[in-house]
């Protein structure tokens, strides 16, 4: 399944953001298909990783697992859903929005695609919240020269963010494959 294509308007209507958001929560769901437990726990190689905003500083440069993956992405997601349901609303930005399931309690196959419905079904409650008229108008910008972000473009950038890791996923789930093959032949 193809990773869809965001738009990078700031005045789609409220059923293309419902769509963008199945079809992204869809191709997570193909990617992560026949994986099992043991690939979601798997620390990978990756000497390359850097995570600024760990929780502790022991987890800076640690490999994310596949787990770890999915809890960020959809929490990532899940928070700009939820400010853009206030910046919908009228609701001056605020500041972050977030909360993520600790990754390391989730260990099976089924709590990935669990954690992938539930954030979906999150995401598109959301969007009920937002009125007939949102106030596409109502607009912050994170920083100095930064883009102006409304509603649209804050819930976008969530999908957007959940594309940026499908690359990931793929490569953690061909990667655990990979491994499962050569545990079961030995080499």
């Amino acid at each position: 399944m193809r990773a869809p294509i965001l738009p990078t308007a700031t005045d789609l209507p409220v059923e293309e953001l419902r769509h963008l958001t199945n079809q992204v929560v869809d191709t997570m769901l193909s990617l992560i298909e026949g994986s099992t437990d043991e690939d979601v726990t798997r620390e990978p190689d990756d000497p390359g990783a850097n995570d600024p905003a760990a929780a502790t500083p022991d987890e800076t440069y640690m490999p994310w697992t596949l787990g770890h993956v999915i809890v960020h992405t959809t929490a990532s997601a899940e928070e700009s859903s939820a400010l853009a349901a206030e910046l919908a609303r009228g609701v001056a930005y605020h500041g972050r929005s977030r909360s993520e399931v600790p990754w390391r309690v989730v260990t099976t196959i089924e709590e990935c695609r669990q954690r992938l419905e539930e954030s979906r079904r999150m995401r598109l409650a959301s969007l009920d919240m937002w009125p007939d008229k949102p106030y596409l108008d109502n607009t912050y910008s994170a920083r100095e020269g930064a883009p102006v972000i409304n509603a649209v473009r804050r819930f976008v950038n969530g999908l957007r963010h959940d594309e940026s890791h499908l690359g990931q996923i793929a490569r953690l789930v061909r990667e655990g494959k990979e491994a499962r093959g050569s545990s079961v032949t030995g080499s």
